[in-house]
Protein backbone atom coordinates (compact mmCIF):
# COMPACT_ATOMS: atom_id res chain seq x y z
CA UNK A 1 0.00 0.00 0.00
CA UNK A 2 2.74 2.26 0.81
CA UNK A 3 4.48 1.70 -2.09
CA UNK A 4 1.23 2.57 -4.33
CA UNK A 5 0.72 5.68 -2.57
CA UNK A 6 4.27 6.49 -3.11
CA UNK A 7 4.01 5.99 -7.02
CA UNK A 8 0.45 7.99 -6.71
CA UNK A 9 2.36 10.91 -5.30
CA UNK A 10 5.56 10.86 -7.43
CA UNK A 11 2.80 10.80 -10.63
CA UNK A 12 1.20 14.00 -9.13
CA UNK A 13 4.03 15.78 -8.61
CA UNK A 14 5.45 14.82 -12.02
CA UNK A 15 2.26 16.54 -13.73
CA UNK A 16 2.94 19.39 -11.33
CA UNK A 17 6.41 19.98 -12.14
CA UNK A 18 5.24 19.55 -16.14
CA UNK A 19 2.45 22.17 -15.57
CA UNK A 20 4.96 24.76 -14.15
CA UNK A 21 7.52 24.41 -16.79
CA UNK A 22 4.94 24.71 -19.65
CA UNK A 23 3.77 27.55 -18.27
CA UNK A 24 7.19 29.34 -17.01
CA UNK A 25 8.25 29.18 -20.70
CA UNK A 26 5.33 31.51 -21.16
CA UNK A 27 6.47 33.96 -18.35
CA UNK A 28 7.43 37.60 -20.51
CA UNK A 29 11.03 38.29 -20.50
CA UNK A 30 13.17 40.68 -22.13
CA UNK A 31 16.45 39.31 -24.22
CA UNK A 32 18.68 38.11 -21.86
CA UNK A 33 16.03 36.56 -19.51
CA UNK A 34 15.17 39.67 -17.73
CA UNK A 35 11.56 40.24 -16.28
CA UNK A 36 10.33 43.75 -18.01
CA UNK A 37 11.28 46.83 -16.34
CA UNK A 38 9.32 47.32 -13.08
CA UNK A 39 11.05 50.56 -12.25
CA UNK A 40 12.40 53.94 -10.41
CA UNK A 41 13.98 56.96 -11.02
CA UNK A 42 16.81 58.23 -8.56
CA UNK A 43 16.57 61.64 -9.94
CA UNK A 44 17.89 65.01 -7.82
CA UNK A 45 20.89 63.01 -6.78
CA UNK A 46 23.75 63.10 -9.07
CA UNK A 47 22.16 65.60 -11.33
CA UNK A 48 20.71 68.52 -8.72
CA UNK A 49 16.97 69.67 -9.78
CA UNK A 50 16.01 71.82 -7.22
CA UNK A 51 12.86 71.64 -6.99
CA UNK A 52 13.05 67.93 -5.82
CA UNK A 53 15.42 69.18 -2.62
CA UNK A 54 14.81 73.34 -2.37
CA UNK A 55 16.61 72.94 1.01
CA UNK A 56 20.21 72.70 -1.47
CA UNK A 57 20.23 76.37 -2.38
CA UNK A 58 19.03 77.13 1.20
CA UNK A 59 22.42 78.80 2.23
CA UNK A 60 23.13 80.41 -0.82
CA UNK A 61 23.42 84.36 -0.81
CA UNK A 62 21.39 86.52 -3.04
CA UNK A 63 19.85 82.90 -3.72
CA UNK A 64 17.03 84.31 -6.33
CA UNK A 65 19.96 85.69 -8.71
CA UNK A 66 21.64 82.64 -9.86
CA UNK A 67 22.96 81.88 -13.43
CA UNK A 68 20.18 82.18 -15.70
CA UNK A 69 17.90 84.49 -14.03
CA UNK A 70 16.05 86.49 -16.10
CA UNK A 71 15.90 90.42 -15.08
CA UNK A 72 14.47 93.94 -15.58
CA UNK A 73 15.30 96.76 -14.75
CA UNK A 74 13.38 100.44 -14.87
CA UNK A 75 14.86 103.63 -13.98
CA UNK A 76 12.81 105.02 -10.87
CA UNK A 77 12.79 108.68 -12.67
CA UNK A 78 11.61 108.39 -16.02
CA UNK A 79 10.15 105.31 -15.14
CA UNK A 80 11.46 103.64 -18.82
CA UNK A 81 12.72 100.01 -18.99
CA UNK A 82 16.42 99.30 -20.15
CA UNK A 83 16.62 97.85 -23.64
CA UNK A 84 18.77 96.12 -25.62
CA UNK A 85 17.53 97.23 -29.21
CA UNK A 86 16.95 93.75 -31.49
CA UNK A 87 18.04 91.79 -28.43
CA UNK A 88 21.84 93.00 -29.00
CA UNK A 89 24.05 94.81 -31.33
CA UNK A 90 23.58 98.32 -30.19
CA UNK A 91 23.69 100.96 -27.59
CA UNK A 92 21.59 100.40 -24.52
CA UNK A 93 18.51 102.59 -24.31
CA UNK A 94 16.41 103.73 -21.16
CA UNK A 95 13.23 104.49 -23.35
CA UNK A 96 10.77 101.57 -23.08
CA UNK A 97 7.48 102.15 -21.35
CA UNK A 98 6.57 98.08 -21.90
CA UNK A 99 9.01 95.53 -21.06
CA UNK A 100 9.12 92.29 -23.46
CA UNK A 101 12.38 90.32 -24.75
CA UNK A 102 14.65 93.06 -25.31
CA UNK A 103 14.31 94.81 -21.86
CA UNK A 104 14.85 90.97 -20.49
CA UNK A 105 18.05 89.97 -19.50
CA UNK A 106 20.01 86.67 -18.26
CA UNK A 107 22.80 86.99 -15.40
CA UNK A 108 25.91 85.41 -15.34
CA UNK A 109 26.57 85.20 -11.93
CA UNK A 110 30.46 85.70 -11.08
CA UNK A 111 30.01 86.27 -7.09
CA UNK A 112 27.15 87.23 -4.58
CA UNK A 113 27.44 90.56 -5.71
CA UNK A 114 29.06 91.04 -9.25
CA UNK A 115 27.05 89.50 -12.45
CA UNK A 116 26.81 89.87 -16.01
CA UNK A 117 23.91 90.64 -18.34
CA UNK A 118 23.25 88.75 -21.21
CA UNK A 119 20.55 90.09 -23.42
CA UNK A 120 17.60 88.30 -25.66
CA UNK A 121 19.95 88.22 -28.54
CA UNK A 122 22.89 86.49 -26.63
CA UNK A 123 25.22 89.75 -26.63
CA UNK A 124 26.65 91.04 -23.46
CA UNK A 125 26.09 94.40 -21.84
CA UNK A 126 29.86 96.01 -21.95
CA UNK A 127 30.98 99.58 -20.67
CA UNK A 128 34.45 100.54 -21.48
CA UNK A 129 35.22 102.68 -18.24
CA UNK A 130 33.84 105.58 -16.51
CA UNK A 131 31.64 108.23 -19.05
CA UNK A 132 31.26 105.82 -21.26
CA UNK A 133 28.18 104.36 -22.67
CA UNK A 134 26.30 101.09 -22.06
CA UNK A 135 26.69 98.47 -25.38
CA UNK A 136 25.08 95.10 -26.02
CA UNK A 137 27.70 93.77 -28.47
CA UNK A 138 30.02 91.55 -26.84
CA UNK A 139 29.72 87.98 -27.66
CA UNK A 140 31.24 86.44 -24.51
CA UNK A 141 32.25 88.29 -21.40
CA UNK A 142 35.24 89.48 -19.94
CA UNK A 143 35.72 92.33 -16.62
CA UNK A 144 34.20 95.08 -19.40
CA UNK A 145 30.96 92.82 -19.02
CA UNK A 146 31.18 92.47 -15.30
CA UNK A 147 28.78 94.99 -12.85
CA UNK A 148 28.53 95.04 -9.18
CA UNK A 149 24.47 95.07 -8.43
CA UNK A 150 23.88 96.73 -4.87
CA UNK A 151 20.56 95.88 -3.75
CA UNK A 152 17.94 97.36 -0.83
CA UNK A 153 14.86 95.72 0.86
CA UNK A 154 12.61 97.04 -1.93
CA UNK A 155 13.66 95.52 -4.71
CA UNK A 156 16.01 98.83 -5.88
CA UNK A 157 19.23 98.43 -7.31
CA UNK A 158 22.32 100.42 -8.04
CA UNK A 159 24.79 99.23 -10.89
CA UNK A 160 28.22 99.99 -10.89
CA UNK A 161 31.65 98.76 -13.07
CA UNK A 162 33.94 97.53 -11.25
CA UNK A 163 36.19 100.69 -11.32
CA UNK A 164 33.24 101.86 -9.09
CA UNK A 165 31.35 104.51 -11.31
CA UNK A 166 27.43 104.07 -11.16
CA UNK A 167 25.47 103.71 -14.28
CA UNK A 168 22.34 105.94 -14.75
CA UNK A 169 19.28 106.80 -17.15
CA UNK A 170 20.01 110.17 -18.83
CA UNK A 171 17.54 112.80 -19.81
CA UNK A 172 18.63 111.73 -23.12
CA UNK A 173 17.04 107.78 -22.66
CA UNK A 174 20.81 106.21 -22.60
CA UNK A 175 22.78 104.21 -20.03
CA UNK A 176 26.08 105.37 -19.23
CA UNK A 177 28.45 105.53 -16.58
CA UNK A 178 29.00 108.80 -15.34
CA UNK A 179 26.56 109.79 -12.34
CA UNK A 180 28.69 111.94 -9.70
CA UNK A 181 29.40 110.42 -6.73
CA UNK A 182 27.67 107.59 -4.81
CA UNK A 183 23.53 107.06 -5.14
CA UNK A 184 21.19 107.26 -2.16
CA UNK A 185 17.78 104.78 -2.63
CA UNK A 186 16.02 107.99 -3.46
CA UNK A 187 14.26 108.83 -6.49
CA UNK A 188 17.64 109.56 -8.34
CA UNK A 189 19.20 108.48 -12.71
CA UNK A 190 20.84 105.69 -10.70
CA UNK A 191 18.20 103.63 -9.04
CA UNK A 192 16.79 101.09 -11.01
CA UNK A 193 13.48 98.67 -10.03
CA UNK A 194 14.71 95.07 -10.77
CA UNK A 195 11.93 92.78 -11.37
CA UNK A 196 13.13 89.12 -11.45
CA UNK A 197 10.81 87.56 -14.15
CA UNK A 198 11.90 83.91 -13.77
CA UNK A 199 14.13 82.26 -11.07
CA UNK A 200 13.58 78.61 -12.33
CA UNK A 201 16.96 77.09 -12.93
CA UNK A 202 18.14 75.49 -10.02
CA UNK A 203 20.67 72.68 -11.50
CA UNK A 204 24.15 71.49 -10.79
CA UNK A 205 25.74 74.92 -12.53
CA UNK A 206 23.42 77.28 -10.48
CA UNK A 207 24.55 75.45 -7.35
CA UNK A 208 28.43 75.05 -7.72
CA UNK A 209 28.70 78.18 -9.18
CA UNK A 210 26.94 80.20 -6.34
CA UNK A 211 28.19 78.07 -3.53
CA UNK A 212 31.67 78.27 -4.81
CA UNK A 213 33.72 75.52 -4.93
CA UNK A 214 34.39 74.62 -1.31
CA UNK A 215 30.55 75.15 0.23
CA UNK A 216 28.98 73.23 -3.26
CA UNK A 217 31.50 70.15 -2.41
CA UNK A 218 30.38 70.12 1.31
CA UNK A 219 26.74 70.30 0.69
CA UNK A 220 26.94 67.78 -2.38
CA UNK A 221 28.90 65.19 -0.66
CA UNK A 222 26.22 65.82 2.36
CA UNK A 223 23.58 65.22 -0.53
CA UNK A 224 24.89 62.14 -2.26
CA UNK A 225 26.02 60.36 0.73
CA UNK A 226 22.48 60.64 2.42
CA UNK A 227 19.71 61.27 -0.13
CA UNK A 228 20.00 57.86 -1.66
CA UNK A 229 21.03 54.59 0.02
CA UNK A 230 21.41 51.16 0.53
CA UNK A 231 18.53 51.01 2.38
CA UNK A 232 16.40 52.87 -0.26
CA UNK A 233 17.24 49.49 -2.57
CA UNK A 234 16.01 47.49 0.25
CA UNK A 235 13.08 49.12 0.00
CA UNK A 236 12.44 48.99 -3.67
CA UNK A 237 13.21 45.37 -3.60
CA UNK A 238 10.59 44.69 -0.80
CA UNK A 239 8.09 46.55 -3.63
CA UNK A 240 8.88 44.46 -6.63
CA UNK A 241 11.01 47.06 -8.05
CA UNK A 242 13.22 45.56 -10.51
CA UNK A 243 15.68 48.75 -12.09
CA UNK A 244 16.78 51.82 -11.21
CA UNK A 245 17.21 54.41 -13.80
CA UNK A 246 19.98 57.01 -12.74
CA UNK A 247 20.43 59.94 -13.99
CA UNK A 248 23.91 61.32 -14.23
CA UNK A 249 25.77 64.57 -16.06
CA UNK A 250 28.64 64.41 -18.43
CA UNK A 251 31.14 65.59 -16.16
CA UNK A 252 31.11 61.89 -14.12
CA UNK A 253 33.55 60.68 -16.54
CA UNK A 254 35.95 63.66 -15.65
CA UNK A 255 35.79 62.53 -11.83
CA UNK A 256 37.20 63.24 -9.67
CA UNK A 257 38.19 66.40 -11.00
CA UNK A 258 35.42 67.89 -13.18
CA UNK A 259 35.80 71.64 -14.75
CA UNK A 260 34.29 74.11 -13.29
CA UNK A 261 32.01 74.96 -11.29
CA UNK A 262 31.04 71.06 -11.45
CA UNK A 263 31.81 69.02 -8.86
CA UNK A 264 33.49 65.61 -8.43
CA UNK A 265 32.14 62.53 -6.35
CA UNK A 266 29.10 61.39 -8.77
CA UNK A 267 31.52 58.14 -9.95
CA UNK A 268 31.74 57.26 -6.17
CA UNK A 269 28.39 57.60 -5.77
CA UNK A 270 27.13 55.77 -9.14
CA UNK A 271 29.46 52.66 -8.09
CA UNK A 272 27.80 52.40 -4.79
CA UNK A 273 24.53 52.13 -6.52
CA UNK A 274 25.82 49.62 -8.62
CA UNK A 275 26.91 47.35 -5.32
CA UNK A 276 23.95 48.10 -4.21
CA UNK A 277 21.90 46.97 -6.70
CA UNK A 278 23.60 43.79 -7.68
CA UNK A 279 22.99 42.68 -3.39
CA UNK A 280 19.00 43.55 -4.04
CA UNK A 281 18.59 41.73 -7.65
CA UNK A 282 17.75 45.00 -9.14
CA UNK A 283 19.04 46.09 -12.31
CA UNK A 284 20.62 49.59 -13.63
CA UNK A 285 20.08 51.98 -16.39
CA UNK A 286 22.56 55.22 -16.77
CA UNK A 287 20.99 58.05 -17.98
CA UNK A 288 22.59 60.70 -19.50
CA UNK A 289 20.38 63.58 -17.95
CA UNK A 290 22.96 66.55 -18.73
CA UNK A 291 24.86 66.87 -21.75
CA UNK A 292 27.52 69.44 -22.35
CA UNK A 293 26.31 72.94 -23.52
CA UNK A 294 22.84 71.30 -22.58
CA UNK A 295 20.22 69.42 -24.87
CA UNK A 296 17.19 71.48 -24.02
CA UNK A 297 18.02 74.92 -21.58
CA UNK A 298 16.04 73.32 -18.42
CA UNK A 299 18.14 72.63 -14.96
CA UNK A 300 18.38 69.18 -15.51
CA UNK A 301 20.59 69.27 -18.08
CA UNK A 302 22.91 71.95 -16.00
CA UNK A 303 22.39 74.50 -18.48
CA UNK A 304 23.74 77.49 -17.11
CA UNK A 305 21.44 80.43 -18.50
CA UNK A 306 18.53 78.13 -20.04
CA UNK A 307 20.27 78.02 -23.31
CA UNK A 308 20.33 74.78 -25.55
CA UNK A 309 24.31 74.54 -27.34
CA UNK A 310 24.31 70.78 -27.09
CA UNK A 311 23.02 70.38 -30.92
CA UNK A 312 25.32 73.22 -32.36
CA UNK A 313 28.37 72.49 -31.48
CA UNK A 314 30.30 69.29 -32.70
CA UNK A 315 32.67 69.72 -29.68
CA UNK A 316 29.94 68.72 -27.13
CA UNK A 317 28.39 66.11 -28.93
CA UNK A 318 31.38 64.68 -29.30
CA UNK A 319 32.03 65.02 -25.84
CA UNK A 320 29.09 63.35 -24.98
CA UNK A 321 29.99 60.05 -26.73
CA UNK A 322 33.11 60.35 -24.87
CA UNK A 323 31.20 59.82 -21.58
CA UNK A 324 28.94 57.09 -22.83
CA UNK A 325 32.04 55.67 -23.95
CA UNK A 326 33.47 55.71 -20.50
CA UNK A 327 30.23 54.68 -18.99
CA UNK A 328 30.45 51.89 -21.22
CA UNK A 329 34.02 50.66 -20.62
CA UNK A 330 33.24 50.79 -16.78
CA UNK A 331 30.27 49.07 -16.52
CA UNK A 332 29.92 46.73 -19.71
CA UNK A 333 30.45 43.60 -18.00
CA UNK A 334 28.91 44.75 -14.34
CA UNK A 335 25.84 42.22 -13.90
CA UNK A 336 23.70 44.89 -12.44
CA UNK A 337 23.86 46.58 -16.16
CA UNK A 338 20.70 46.45 -18.03
CA UNK A 339 21.42 49.64 -20.01
CA UNK A 340 22.47 52.76 -20.95
CA UNK A 341 20.50 55.98 -22.18
CA UNK A 342 22.14 57.82 -24.62
CA UNK A 343 20.93 61.23 -23.94
CA UNK A 344 17.16 62.75 -21.76
CA UNK A 345 14.99 64.35 -23.17
CA UNK A 346 16.61 66.30 -26.24
CA UNK A 347 14.12 69.63 -27.31
CA UNK A 348 12.41 69.16 -30.95
CA UNK A 349 12.63 73.03 -31.35
CA UNK A 350 16.60 73.06 -30.71
CA UNK A 351 17.73 69.26 -31.43
CA UNK A 352 17.53 68.58 -35.40
CA UNK A 353 16.28 64.78 -35.75
CA UNK A 354 19.39 64.26 -38.27
CA UNK A 355 21.72 65.91 -35.53
CA UNK A 356 20.01 63.37 -32.84
CA UNK A 357 20.09 60.44 -34.88
CA UNK A 358 23.14 60.66 -36.09
CA UNK A 359 24.46 60.84 -32.43
CA UNK A 360 21.88 58.11 -31.47
CA UNK A 361 23.69 55.65 -34.53
CA UNK A 362 27.10 56.52 -32.76
CA UNK A 363 26.35 55.77 -29.38
CA UNK A 364 24.93 52.95 -30.49
CA UNK A 365 28.06 51.45 -31.98
CA UNK A 366 30.06 52.70 -28.82
CA UNK A 367 27.85 50.69 -26.45
CA UNK A 368 27.92 47.93 -28.87
CA UNK A 369 31.95 47.73 -28.93
CA UNK A 370 31.81 46.97 -25.11
CA UNK A 371 28.75 45.12 -24.62
CA UNK A 372 26.53 42.67 -27.20
CA UNK A 373 23.33 42.70 -24.93
CA UNK A 374 23.41 45.75 -22.55
CA UNK A 375 20.32 47.78 -23.88
CA UNK A 376 20.97 50.75 -25.88
CA UNK A 377 18.47 53.31 -24.85
CA UNK A 378 17.02 56.50 -26.76
CA UNK A 379 14.91 59.29 -25.81
CA UNK A 380 11.95 60.98 -27.43
CA UNK A 381 12.40 64.81 -28.30
CA UNK A 382 10.21 66.39 -25.57
CA UNK A 383 8.07 69.01 -26.90
CA UNK A 384 5.26 67.56 -29.96
CA UNK A 385 7.63 64.93 -31.42
CA UNK A 386 6.34 61.61 -32.77
CA UNK A 387 8.09 58.96 -31.62
CA UNK A 388 7.47 56.98 -34.36
CA UNK A 389 9.91 58.89 -35.46
CA UNK A 390 12.61 56.90 -33.99
CA UNK A 391 11.25 53.84 -34.84
CA UNK A 392 11.94 54.67 -38.32
CA UNK A 393 15.24 56.14 -37.52
CA UNK A 394 17.31 52.08 -37.38
CA UNK A 395 19.37 53.43 -34.94
CA UNK A 396 20.77 49.72 -34.57
CA UNK A 397 19.94 46.39 -34.73
CA UNK A 398 19.67 44.53 -31.26
CA UNK A 399 18.28 45.58 -27.71
CA UNK A 400 17.00 49.36 -29.11
CA UNK A 401 14.64 50.62 -26.55
CA UNK A 402 12.78 53.55 -27.24
CA UNK A 403 11.82 56.30 -23.92
CA UNK A 404 8.79 58.20 -23.83
CA UNK A 405 7.85 60.61 -20.88
CA UNK A 406 4.19 60.45 -19.80
CA UNK A 407 3.26 63.18 -17.81
CA UNK A 408 -0.57 65.04 -17.35
CA UNK A 409 1.34 68.01 -16.59
CA UNK A 410 3.15 70.88 -18.43
CA UNK A 411 0.56 71.73 -20.54
CA UNK A 412 -2.51 73.94 -20.20
CA UNK A 413 -4.37 71.60 -21.44
CA UNK A 414 -4.09 69.27 -18.80
CA UNK A 415 -4.80 72.37 -16.18
CA UNK A 416 -8.37 72.29 -15.35
CA UNK A 417 -9.05 68.32 -16.00
CA UNK A 418 -10.95 66.21 -13.61
CA UNK A 419 -9.79 63.23 -12.23
CA UNK A 420 -12.11 61.09 -14.94
CA UNK A 421 -10.69 62.99 -17.94
CA UNK A 422 -7.16 62.24 -16.80
CA UNK A 423 -7.65 58.77 -16.18
CA UNK A 424 -9.62 58.58 -20.25
CA UNK A 425 -6.34 60.29 -21.93
CA UNK A 426 -4.29 57.82 -20.22
CA UNK A 427 -6.54 54.88 -21.62
CA UNK A 428 -7.64 56.68 -25.03
CA UNK A 429 -4.64 58.54 -25.79
CA UNK A 430 -1.74 56.65 -24.25
CA UNK A 431 -2.62 52.95 -24.44
CA UNK A 432 -3.49 53.41 -28.49
CA UNK A 433 -0.22 54.92 -28.60
CA UNK A 434 1.70 52.22 -26.69
CA UNK A 435 -0.61 49.40 -28.64
CA UNK A 436 0.91 50.98 -32.04
CA UNK A 437 4.39 51.03 -30.92
CA UNK A 438 4.48 47.84 -29.27
CA UNK A 439 3.35 46.37 -32.85
CA UNK A 440 5.73 48.10 -34.58
CA UNK A 441 9.08 46.67 -35.87
CA UNK A 442 11.89 47.54 -34.48
CA UNK A 443 12.69 48.98 -30.82
CA UNK A 444 11.10 48.15 -27.49
CA UNK A 445 8.91 50.50 -25.55
CA UNK A 446 9.83 52.21 -22.45
CA UNK A 447 8.15 54.78 -20.30
CA UNK A 448 11.44 56.07 -18.94
CA UNK A 449 9.11 58.48 -16.52
CA UNK A 450 5.77 59.12 -15.14
CA UNK A 451 4.32 60.22 -11.65
CA UNK A 452 1.12 59.90 -10.22
CA UNK A 453 0.70 63.93 -10.26
CA UNK A 454 -2.40 65.82 -11.55
CA UNK A 455 -2.19 69.84 -12.62
CA UNK A 456 -5.33 70.29 -10.30
CA UNK A 457 -4.51 70.40 -6.45
CA UNK A 458 -7.09 69.01 -4.03
CA UNK A 459 -7.95 65.71 -5.24
CA UNK A 460 -8.99 63.12 -2.93
CA UNK A 461 -6.90 59.88 -2.04
CA UNK A 462 -8.95 57.60 -3.91
CA UNK A 463 -8.43 60.07 -7.30
CA UNK A 464 -4.84 59.36 -6.52
CA UNK A 465 -5.32 55.92 -6.42
CA UNK A 466 -7.38 55.43 -9.50
CA UNK A 467 -5.17 57.65 -11.68
CA UNK A 468 -2.40 55.76 -10.34
CA UNK A 469 -3.62 52.37 -11.23
CA UNK A 470 -4.87 53.46 -14.66
CA UNK A 471 -1.32 53.95 -15.44
CA UNK A 472 0.22 51.11 -14.25
CA UNK A 473 -2.25 48.99 -16.15
CA UNK A 474 -1.69 51.11 -19.26
CA UNK A 475 2.34 51.26 -18.80
CA UNK A 476 2.58 47.60 -17.59
CA UNK A 477 1.80 46.61 -20.94
CA UNK A 478 5.13 48.49 -22.91
CA UNK A 479 7.29 46.14 -24.24
CA UNK A 480 10.10 47.32 -22.35
CA UNK A 481 8.62 48.16 -19.39
CA UNK A 482 8.63 51.75 -16.98
CA UNK A 483 10.22 53.43 -14.12
CA UNK A 484 8.53 56.20 -12.12
CA UNK A 485 10.22 59.89 -11.22
CA UNK A 486 10.97 60.33 -8.67
CA UNK A 487 12.14 57.99 -5.49
CA UNK A 488 12.61 61.08 -3.36
CA UNK A 489 11.26 63.92 -3.90
CA UNK A 490 10.15 66.78 -1.69
CA UNK A 491 6.42 67.48 -3.36
CA UNK A 492 4.92 64.32 -2.13
CA UNK A 493 2.67 63.14 -5.07
CA UNK A 494 6.20 63.00 -6.93
CA UNK A 495 7.64 60.92 -4.20
CA UNK A 496 7.19 56.64 -4.97
CA UNK A 497 8.16 56.16 -1.25
CA UNK A 498 5.88 58.28 0.17
CA UNK A 499 3.04 57.19 -3.00
CA UNK A 500 4.09 53.35 -1.53
CA UNK A 501 3.78 54.03 2.54
CA UNK A 502 0.74 55.85 2.69
CA UNK A 503 -1.35 54.20 0.08
CA UNK A 504 -1.47 56.80 -2.96
CA UNK A 505 -0.40 54.29 -5.27
CA UNK A 506 -0.96 50.22 -5.18
CA UNK A 507 1.52 48.32 -7.40
CA UNK A 508 -0.41 45.03 -7.00
CA UNK A 509 1.89 42.02 -7.61
CA UNK A 510 4.80 42.17 -9.90
CA UNK A 511 4.30 41.05 -14.01
CA UNK A 512 7.75 39.41 -13.18
CA UNK A 513 5.94 37.72 -9.80
CA UNK A 514 3.01 36.48 -11.25
CA UNK A 515 1.40 34.69 -14.20
CA UNK A 516 -0.83 36.86 -16.89
CA UNK A 517 -4.44 36.22 -17.51
CA UNK A 518 -3.04 34.35 -20.67
CA UNK A 519 -0.56 32.71 -18.31
CA UNK A 520 -2.89 30.86 -15.60
CA UNK A 521 -3.87 27.44 -15.92
CA UNK A 522 -6.51 26.52 -18.34
CA UNK A 523 -9.24 23.63 -18.00
CA UNK A 524 -7.88 22.03 -20.77
CA UNK A 525 -4.32 22.15 -19.19
CA UNK A 526 -5.60 21.05 -15.71
CA UNK A 527 -7.91 18.00 -17.29
CA UNK A 528 -4.29 17.43 -19.02
CA UNK A 529 -2.80 16.50 -16.09
CA UNK A 530 -5.31 15.11 -14.61
CA UNK A 531 -5.33 12.60 -16.96
CA UNK A 532 -1.42 12.02 -17.28
CA UNK A 533 -1.71 11.14 -13.39
CA UNK A 534 -4.73 8.90 -13.50
CA UNK A 535 -2.27 6.98 -16.72
CA UNK A 536 1.12 6.95 -14.96
CA UNK A 537 -1.24 5.75 -11.93
CA UNK A 538 -2.40 2.96 -13.80
CA UNK A 539 0.84 2.06 -15.62
CA UNK A 540 2.85 1.95 -12.08
CA UNK A 541 0.37 -0.55 -10.35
Amino acid sequence: MEVLLCKWLHAILFCCCWLVVSNAHSVEKLNGGHHKVRGVNLGGWLVVEGWIKPSLFDDIPNGDMLDGTQVQLKSVVSQKYVCAEKGGGFNVSVDRDVPSSWETFRLWRVSQSEFQFRSFGGKFLSCDGEGSSVSAKAESPSTTETFYIERNNNNRVHIRLLSGAYLQATSSFQLTADYPGKPGWDDNMATFEMTIVSNNLHGDYQLANAYGHAKAEEVLAKHRSSFITVEDFSFLSKHGINTVRIPIGWWISLDPNPPDPFIGGTLAALDNAFSWAQAYDIKCIIDLHAAPGSQNGMEHSASKDGSTNWPTSPEYISQSLNTIEFLASRYANHPALLGIELLNEPSVSEVPLDVLILYYSKGYEIVRNYSSTAYVIICQRIGNADPMELFQANIGSTNVVVDLHYYNLFDTFFGNLSTADNIEIIYRNRQTQLQALNKANGPLVFIGEWVNEMSLANRSQTDYQNFGKAQLEVYNAASFGWAYWTLKNDRKHWDFEWNIRNNYLQLGVSPSQKFSPSQKLSSNKILLAFSCGCYLFHHLL
